[in-house]
């Protein structure tokens, strides 16, 4: 009788468990429609540079706002031309609000004009796509610092300015929340889905 009794708690234990299991999974949505959020590195910080247009820029400007930032210049041979190439790219397929900021890191040479002829070369939106520039020291500054990202003077012809090639998405309260490799389709494709997370 006892034994009889122990394996009726058994069995209706292990049957309990089974109905919990599956009710919670019935109510559970499935893996796949929830957003993983993107991690966050750390905090872009404020800074005020130059447009395209001879307009200052300061951060705030991005307050509120989910962007993309990169890091080129405008007479570079060999990365610069495919990441504003993904960048336009990005552009198109991204919803109109968000933004995209490109940094150079050859301001002696990127003035706001070869800026502009560079930003209408790859179809920039006004007010949409911007490129800046500034102080030379302030920007390696901003991009070691606040991006923690390489950049350094001295490498061949094609890139006299050794820079990284990577996409730097930004959440509205101005954190960092992933680094793409431009060069990458995948990354790139990762950094759309992450965007549509935020």
């Amino acid at each position: 009788m006892r034994r009889f009794l122990l394996w009726s708690v058994l069995v209706l234990s292990l049957a309990g468990i089974a109905g919990a299991f599956g009710w919670s999974r019935l109510r559970r949505p499935p893996a796949s429609s929830v957003p993983s959020v993107p991690a966050s590195y750390g905090s872009v910080p404020s800074f005020q540079l130059t447009d395209q247009n001879k307009q200052p820029f300061d951060s705030a400007q991005l307050h509120g706002k989910v962007w993309v930032a990169d890091f080129i210049f405008t007479s570079c041979a060999g990365n610069c031309p495919l990441m504003s190439t993904r960048m336009a790219s990005l552009q198109r397929r991204l919803p109109a609000e968000i933004l995209l900021v490109s940094v150079t890191v050859d301001p002696k040479r990127d003035t706001p004009p070869v800026l502009a002829d560079y930003a209408r070369r790859y179809g920039a939106q006004p007010g949409r796509w911007f490129f800046l520039t500034g102080p030379e020291q302030e920007i390696f500054r901003l991009v070691q610092q606040g991006f923690r990202l390489g950049v350094a003077e001295g490498g061949g012809p094609e890139e006299p300015v050794i820079h990284s090639v990577r996409f730097v998405l930004v959440d509205r309260g101005g954190k960092i929340r992933g680094y793409y490799d431009s060069s990458d389709p995948g990354q790139v494709e990762q950094l759309i889905r992450d965007v549509g997370d935020l």
